[in-house]
């Protein structure tokens, strides 16, 4: 009886071990360091066939800060500040925090417009059960937010492409359910914005913005993606944060780099800009 106990105790531990797990179903074993290129697929290939199911023939990404909310919050936001800041006036940070929120301000009406924008574009290429220049965006808050928004005004399909951050990020609530996906990679998640598109349109925002857009300006200007049009909401915002112009003068770039983009300020003139390029 010592031994078949033994032999049962034996079985246990046999059938309780990691490694008699099968290997796709063994989240410890997937979530190696040496599983990094099958980990790296798998975020490849998991919305690609989703965007076959549905089939996703051509996306309009747009980026843009995750801090410029619709124009109602953002006025609830500054007030708070402005109360916190009766309560101790010579308090610095508190006078630096309703001067960042009273640009925020200023801002939202780039919610509005990015709102429109898709609002316009889904509403014109999402007839008859076709999804051409479906709106994808980052998935998140602001400026994503108010494209998926437009899409979901018109009862047209989104995308939302969310990412794993230290601290968490939930999707807005406007994306297409079966169209909403979380990345661990940013390479990955970068490839999946630029792989359909049609056109890059790009909203003021700050370092993941900057990021995303010189991203595709590089892939242009050495010939690594499809002709698209880049066009970029709020010139004064976008010429005092970047100079383009200064690039050029320098040399460090060419002077037709400069064509390799767009300023424009209402979502008729973005949409009609992207009709003219592709010849619609």
């Amino acid at each position: 009886m010592s031994d078949e106990r033994e032999r049962e105790k034996n079985l246990e531990a046999i059938l309780r071990s990691a490694n008699y797990r099968v290997a796709y179903k063994d989240v410890d074993f997937l979530a190696g360091t040496e599983l990094r290129p099958v980990r790296m697929q798998l975020e490849l290939l998991k919305p690609e066939l989703a965007f076959q199911d549905h089939d996703i023939r051509s996306t309009i990404v747009v980026f843009g800060s995750t801090r410029i909310p619709e124009p109602a919050v953002a006025e609830v936001h500054l007030e708070r500040a402005r109360a916190r800041l009766a309560d101790t006036p010579d308090d610095p940070r508190r006078k630096r925090a309703v001067a960042r929120a009273e640009r925020i301000v200023s801002k939202c009406r780039y919610y509005e417009i990015a709102r429109q924008f898709a609002r316009l574009v889904s509403s014109s290429c999402q007839a008859d059960g076709k999804c051409d220049y479906v709106v994808i965006t980052g998935g998140g808050p602001g400026i994503m937010e108010a494209a998926n928004r437009g899409a979901y005004d018109v009862g047209a399909k989104s995308i939302g492409l969310n990412i794993r951050l230290p601290h968490e990020q939930q999707p807005n609530p406007f994306i297409s359910p079966e169209l909403c996906f979380q990345f661990h990679y940013f390479a990955m998640r970068k490839f999946h914005f630029i792989l359909r598109a049609k056109a890059l349109v790009v909203f003021p925002g700050g370092f993941g913005t900057i990021d995303e857009l010189f991203d595709a300006l590089t892939l242009r200007q050495t010939g690594r993606m499809q002709h698209i049009p880049i066009i970029i909401f709020g010139r004064e915002y976008w010429q005092r944060v970047i100079d383009f112009e200064h690039l050029a003068d320098e040399g460090t770039i060419d002077d037709e780099n400069l064509d390799l983009f767009r300023y424009a300020e209402t979502a008729e003139e973005a949409w009609e800009m992207i009709r003219r390029f592709h010849h619609h």
